[in-house]
């Protein structure tokens, strides 16, 4: 009986052990990523920054197609990775949007970092999306939370899977081309929100 305790609580401490480094991995694995959309002449403009999943890259296609969506309402948007060099925090955007992975039912640690160091987030316009493979409820809220520390004006927040569909009605569509189809009409209604304020 030993014996098959102590197997047992070897197994249960190597997957603890695989977890925390798959962890670990997933939240510092980023890529330098860097790419503008729209005109730089545009009256508006906006930040979009996200921590590139090593596995899937949901965030990056999310993101491109939100910014789709704010370009045809006129804004001018710089899409980053985090661990691109040349992030800006000192231009005034109209718009910030932070697009965070859930790892353990929590967003990602990178993108809370940034959240909590970027210089000067109050009364700041921002946007909130949460991805994962389904279960992101909590990441959600402790994404929102860790922006309304800063004082920032959220004004929209979603959640994008890559296993829970993201339309019901649409099930027969690939699950990620309707996230980003999702996300871009999102970027349109935010974009036209803060455009005709």
């Amino acid at each position: 009986m030993n014996k098959k305790l102590k197997k047992w609580g070897y197994l249960f401490i190597g997957i603890i052990l695989f977890w925390m480094v798959l962890t670990i991995w997933a939240n510092n694995s980023g890529n330098d990523r860097a790419l503008s959309l729209g005109s730089e002449t545009s009256t508006y403009t906006a930040l979009i920054v996200y921590n590139p999943d090593p596995i899937y890259n949901l965030d990056e296609q999310v993101c491109h197609a939100f910014a789709e969506g704010l370009k045809e309402t006129g804004f001018y948007s710089q899409l980053a990775s985090l661990d691109y060099e040349g992030i800006d925090t000192k231009q005034d955007y109209d718009l910030i949007v932070f697009c965070a992975n859930t790892y353990n039912w929590a967003p990602d640690w990178k993108t809370t970092k940034f959240i909590a160091n970027y210089p000067d987030l109050a009364n700041q316009n921002v946007v909130a999306l949460t991805l994962g493979s389904g279960s992101t409820a909590r990441a959600k809220r402790l994404l929102e939370k860790a922006i309304n520390k800063r004082n920032a004006n959220l004004i929209e927040s979603k959640e994008f899977w890559l296993m829970k569909p993201n339309d019901e009605t649409r099930m027969d569509e690939s699950n990620v081309a309707v996230a980003t189809d999702m996300a871009q009409d999102l970027g349109l209604h935010v974009g036209l929100f803060l455009s005709t304020k």
